[in-house]
């Protein structure tokens, strides 16, 4: 009888057990076509967001951009753009750098944008309650409440994501012993634990966001956001809801690729719901762009 030595880590046997062969390398590379697409999809996106952007900046003294609380407004298309932005760095073989900073920086830029959402949404439901007579709320109609909000509600997941780098950050990782003819470079997140808060107040945010601008998407308001805030952030929940057991099934690149796709698809919902209505009216109707049409009608 033949002595039987086992393969090293870096290697798996033939299935004639007769000699041992090097595993494939297993990352999302830039040269494969799902890496190229998925890169050109997000930058696409990104373009796109700069192009709304620089339309806003061009027509902001126009009464549709006016009425949809231009600074909020401006913030939310700039932390999108940052969210197109991050699937590169999920993208190409993983260092230390890219490691360290994209899951926090994913998990912040998201938090700023669903901020944005939230006070858009709360402005909303302000401003009508402040309409009613004697009502005490009128004093927190304004830049005040909004910003208070944005701050507040970032603030809080950048302190999340300080803790999660300062006691057990992400770094590089590769293992052997997952696949059995590949060897998988991805990170290790250090701490699950936190990932999964960062995640979960990420969730929360959104799910208050989508509470709040479905009972207030019937309100009589000159240019009322909440119904198309309500489902811009019914897709975003259900993105990220699909995201997690989807992820915890996939092993390899196929996780990264899960992540991209849920940072794309969601971003998308926020960017096409939410702003898609107003390009609409300004660059085809543009005479529905006036003071007087908008408090006629509910857009």
């Amino acid at each position: 009888m033949e002595d039987c030595i086992k393969c090293p880590d870096d290697q798996y046997a033939t299935e004639g057990r007769d000699q041992c062969i090097p595993k494939t390398i297993n990352f999302l590379s830039y040269e494969e076509p799902l890496g190229k697409s998925l890169a050109s999809i997000a930058i696409l996106h990104s373009l796109i967001t700069v192009w709304v952007l620089g339309m806003f900046i061009r027509h902001r003294i126009t009464p549709i951009i006016k009425a949809s609380n231009q600074d909020i407004t401006y913030s939310l298309l700039i932390s999108l753009l940052l969210c197109f932005l991050c699937p590169l760095l999920f993208i190409g073989v993983p260092t230390k750098v890219t490691c360290f900073f994209r899951q926090p920086a994913f998990g912040i830029i998201f938090s700023v944008a669903v901020s944005c959402v939230l006070a858009k949404t709360i402005t909303v439901v302000v401003a009508f309650m402040a309409t009613k007579p004697g009502s005490r709320i009128r004093k927190w109609v304004g830049k005040k409440l909004t910003n208070s909000i944005l701050l507040a509600c970032s603030f809080s997941q950048v302190g999340i994501c300080a803790v999660w780098l300062g006691t057990s950050p992400p770094f590089p990782q590769t293992d052997m012993k997952s696949l059995t003819r590949e060897i998988i470079l991805g990170c290790n997140e250090g701490s699950v634990t936190m990932f999964y808060i960062v995640l979960g107040y990420m969730g929360l945010l959104s799910v208050i966001s989508l509470t709040v601008a479905f009972f207030a998407r019937k309100l009589p308001d000159s240019f009322n956001e909440a119904k198309f805030i309500s489902f811009s952030m019914l897709i975003f929940c259900s993105v990220w809801m699909t995201f997690v057991p989807t992820y915890l099934s996939t092993k390899g690149k196929h996780m990264v690729v899960v992540e991209i796709f849920s940072i794309i698809a969601s971003g998308a919902g926020l960017l096409g719901c939410i702003f898609s209505p107003k390009c609409y009216i300004i660059l085809l109707r543009p005479e529905l762009n006036k003071k007087e049409q908008l408090m006629r009608r509910n857009y």
